[in-house]
């Protein structure tokens, strides 16, 4: 009996170029989660960068509480970026493109600043390292953020939005 080969016709659609890449990009997230882990003791999450860096320049307390763990912050967010311009480098000829209007990403980022803010943290730390460490509160914050996405994603196709 031959097996059904619908599974590996939407393996092909979902992942045109191949599974690989994603493989090595997520062993690369969940080694640097458990360095960041095993070498701080802190779960990593992208969500407090903005804090952490604005230690540098403001005494409030606010952002006095990350001194201790701003210079490894730093170092994270900075592995994201240049991680994007690496792949960007390999996988498209170097070029950084996108047909999103620049103001669609900046009302993106800002809703994006403010919901991790409000939920608590963002997918990083919840998705990486709550799931992973089987975190009750994570896998809600997981679900509530991926269900938002879907109907955000589905009502703004419906209304015929583009970039």
């Amino acid at each position: 009996m031959v097996a059904d080969p619908v599974p590996l016709q939407l393996a092909a659609e979902l992942f045109p170029n191949g599974i690989s890449r994603y493989a090595v990009g997520g062993l690369f997230v969940g080694l640097g989660a458990a360095v960041i882990y095993v070498g701080t003791g802190i779960s990593a999450g992208a969500s407090t960068f903005l804090e952490s860096t604005l230690s540098y320049v403001s005494g409030q307390s606010r952002f006095q509480q990350y001194v201790a763990s701003r210079d490894w912050r730093l170092v994270f967010t900075l592995g994201i970026i240049l991680g994007a311009a690496v792949y960007a480098v390999t996988y498209q000829g170097g070029a950084w493109t996108t047909d999103v209007a620049w103001w669609r990403l900046l009302l993106g980022g800002i809703f994006v600043g403010v919901g991790t803010r409000v939920g608590k943290g963002c997918t990083s730390g919840h998705g990486v390292c709550g799931v992973g460490s089987a975190s009750k509160t994570s896998l809600a914050g997981v679900l509530a953020f991926l269900l938002v996405a879907i109907l955000t994603a589905q009502v703004v196709a419906a209304l015929g939005v583009t970039p």
